[in-house]
């Protein structure tokens, strides 16, 4: 990389014979692709752009660079491939191309590519938007003379990347011609950052349109069902799925038994899985972990079985399916053995999500000790998750003592988090240590820490409704609060014995 010269668009002249090749006359060759007086035939570029290519799919962007030098010094110019190719892997690879890619800029300017080939343009916009300079793109992309959908397709795509949505928006809304891939751009990108939402209502507006969805914006929208719990409109995409003969798109299936699961329709997801023509071992893994998060533990491991005898090789997800069947089943024997075979049989190093099955199977069964002792011994350090598990056994069993031990370990990994304070207030509650519960008050209060109202949510008609603890506000209250007593008083007969809710301790003196 560092062969080439320090370039910049407005440079009056390029070094040779690293940029332009002089003929005898010492007059520049024509740069454009192809033109009738280059010295040297198409196959000489084809071949060592084919050669920066390789090192550019490898990371190797120093080597391109040494490439591109060479091809210089041999008297072949490049033509527009060759310079969409080195700033592809400019995007690629942004830590290792910014500098590159700034040379190539100026190359491109020098011959006025950056303005009259709609391919460079393109190319110079995914790199800005890719290295986290989007400002930058956006000025490239004003500057094109000519556009295409794929030039305005990046531009949406490359601030939907560094989170600017509106612009995204609002380059969206100037399109002349809007396709699949504009609104799959939005669609998609608000649900992989986490705005599910706005995704879903990005993927009305297409249909609205009368805009056919791609496999892609399917899957989106899917992802969005799951983590919203939008069963209804999961449902509904589902039929246009088998209407649009998307039904036998394995990424497609795997996204409907993942979504069903969440949606705790589990025997929707078996359905989805048994039909498959096709399975992969994401399909395998996601009805497995579909069965156990839901309780189903048996089916979680009987399916893990069979994914074995059908020649799939369990990876470290398939194993967190089984060991949170487990888990969720107690089976703390068979969880160990599961554990144990993950990491002799097939080698596999246990992460994060692993140690945590562990900690919950040990919690959950009431080993504390042994869950403790296995947070203490772990390579690294645990996260709340692990943590939350095994205070809330704690609090289950009434351990205070490990419980503080474990909400000093967790106001270090987040010394702002109101949870960790309340559910070791709730504890002190819980046994009747009112002094104790107070003390953890005063203290949030002295860090400035206020509890956070819980919330939970509910999908009916595809409209999901919220509601906060004690919350009387919803247009509906007085029928809500009418069934609840209702399902209370058919539940007594069965032993039910409602909670008698303690007076709360985080109200405003």
């Amino acid at each position: 990389m560092s062969l080439l010269p320090a370039l910049t668009p407005t440079s009056p002249t390029f070094s040779a014979p690293l940029i332009s090749h002089q003929n005898s006359k010492n007059q520049p060759v024509s740069s454009v692709p192809n033109h009738p007086t280059s010295l040297k035939p198409l196959g000489s570029v084809v071949s060592w752009t084919s050669s920066i290519s390789r090192h550019c799919r490898a990371g190797h962007l120093s080597e391109a660079a040494q490439e591109f030098t060479r091809m210089r010094l041999d008297g072949v110019e490049p033509n527009h491939i060759t310079f969409v190719t080195l700033l592809s892997g400019c995007a690629e690879f942004p830590l290792k191309g910014r500098g590159l890619g700034s040379l190539i800029h100026g190359y491109v300017c020098k011959l006025g590519l950056d303005k009259d080939d709609v391919m460079v343009g393109t190319a110079l916009v995914e790199m800005y938007a890719k290295g986290e300079r989007v400002e930058v793109a956006k000025l490239v992309f004003d500057l094109m003379k000519v556009k295409n959908s794929v030039s305005w397709n990046t531009m949406i795509d490359g601030y939907v990347r560094n989170r600017e949505y509106q612009k995204a928006v609002e380059v969206f809304d100037e399109m002349p011609v809007r396709d699949v891939i504009s609104w799959t751009a939005l669609i998609n990108g608000f649900a992989k950052r986490g705005f599910y939402e706005e995704s879903l209502d990005w993927f009305r507006e297409m249909i609205v349109s009368g805009v056919e969805p791609d496999y892609v914006s399917i899957i989106a929208v899917l992802t969005a069902c799951a983590n919203l719990g939008t069963l209804s409109v999961g449902l509904w995409v589902h039929r246009l799925v088998l209407k649009q003969n998307f039904r036998n798109n394995v990424r497609v299936n795997n996204s409907l038994i993942d979504m069903y699961s969440r949606c705790g329709c589990i025997e929707f997801a078996r359905e989805v899985f048994d039909k498959m023509q096709k399975r992969t071992l994401v399909s395998w893994n996601s009805i497995i972990v579909g069965f156990a998060v839901n309780g189903f533990a048996n089916e979680a491991l009987k399916y893990f079985d069979a994914m074995q005898k059908e020649g799939f090789k369990p990876d470290g997800v398939s194993f967190t399916g089984a060991l949170t069947a487990c888990s969720h089943a107690g089976l703390v024997d068979d969880g160990l053995h599961y554990f144990d075979v993950m990491k002799r049989v097939y080698r596999i190093s246990p992460r994060i999500e692993h140690f945590g099955c562990i900690v919950d199977l040990y919690s959950r069964a009431g080993k504390l000790k042994e869950a403790w002792n296995m947070v203490q011994n772990m390579p690294m350090k645990p996260n709340e998750v692990v943590l939350g598990s095994l205070l809330a056994a704690c609090r289950n069993h009434g351990d205070i003592s490990l419980a503080e031990r474990i909400v000093k370990s967790l106001v270090a990994l987040d010394p702002g988090s109101d949870s960790n304070y309340v559910l070791l207030s709730n504890i002190y509650a819980a046994v009747g240590r009112w002094e104790g519960a107070s003390k953890v008050r005063r203290r949030m209060k002295a860090l400035g820490i206020q509890k956070k109202p819980g919330f939970s949510s509910i999908e009916i008609n595809g409209c999901v409704h919220e509601f906060v603890a004690g919350d009387k506000s919803h247009v509906e209250k007085g029928c809500i609060y009418a069934t609840l007593e209702l399902l209370a008083f058919d539940l007594m007969p069965s032993g039910y014995a409602p909670e008698i809710v303690v007076r709360e301790l985080y109200e405003s003196d």
